[in-house]
């Protein structure tokens, strides 16, 4: 097996940085799978994400000399994919979210764990619902509940990710929770026929 594959993330980016032409090419085979999956569900549109997670790499590819070692690598990596996802979203128009009363909100598990397809591209009526009301969402908050209600993040990860505070964190989803209710109340309890059905918080981390 060939010996790059065996070293960790980071002795990868240091190689990257002396020249080794094969480092960073094992980085993106290790992580553009989850970063993908962060950018098409943020964006919700293949083209975009794709687009965005070009920008992540060749950011991170040009950057790597600046990681100081402050998080892992792959944090640093996600930081950067969320950035450009970030980025895109600010250049559209991005309409008002409607804000509700106070709710739980399970659906966005549900689709988490149903939508761990390789092919995210593949998406149910669902998982389309989903993501049309992400984008009623205030950046932030919807950022926020990708990383920890649909990508499975602990709270002090999403955190280090977005560079906010835990508390911050769990600020936007519960507010992101509450603006999303109106929006995907269907979901919350589909019938046998539907696609979304898992059990009550399964798979979740706070």
């Amino acid at each position: 097996m060939d010996a790059v594959r065996e070293l960790p993330d980071r002795e990868l980016l240091t190689r990257h940085n002396q020249g080794d032409e094969r480092a960073f090419g094992e980085l993106v085979r290790r992580h553009r799978e989850r970063m993908w999956a962060v950018a098409i569900r943020v964006l919700g549109d293949p083209e975009e994400a794709s687009d965005a997670l070009q920008d992540a790499f060749l950011s991170a590819f040009r950057g790597a000399h600046r990681f100081r070692g402050e998080a892992m690598v792959s944090t640093w990596l996600h930081r950067i994919v969320v950035n450009a996802c970030h980025d895109r979203i600010r250049r559209k128009m991005v309409r008002p979210a409607v804000p509700t009363d106070d709710a739980n909100l399970d659906v966005l598990s549900n689709e988490r764990l149903k939508g761990s397809s390789n092919d995210p591209t593949h998406r149910s009526d669902a998982a389309m619902d989903v993501h049309s009301a992400l984008e009623r969402l205030p950046t932030e908050q919807r950022l926020a509940l990708v990383l920890v209600d649909m990508m499975g993040y602990r709270v002090d990860e999403a955190a280090e990710i977005l560079e906010v505070a835990p508390g911050t964190v769990k600020s936007r989803c519960a507010r992101g929770r509450a603006r999303l209710l109106p929006y995907l109340s269907h979901l919350r309890n589909p019938g046998p026929s539907q696609d979304v059905t898992s059990p009550r918080g399964g798979g979740r981390r706070s």
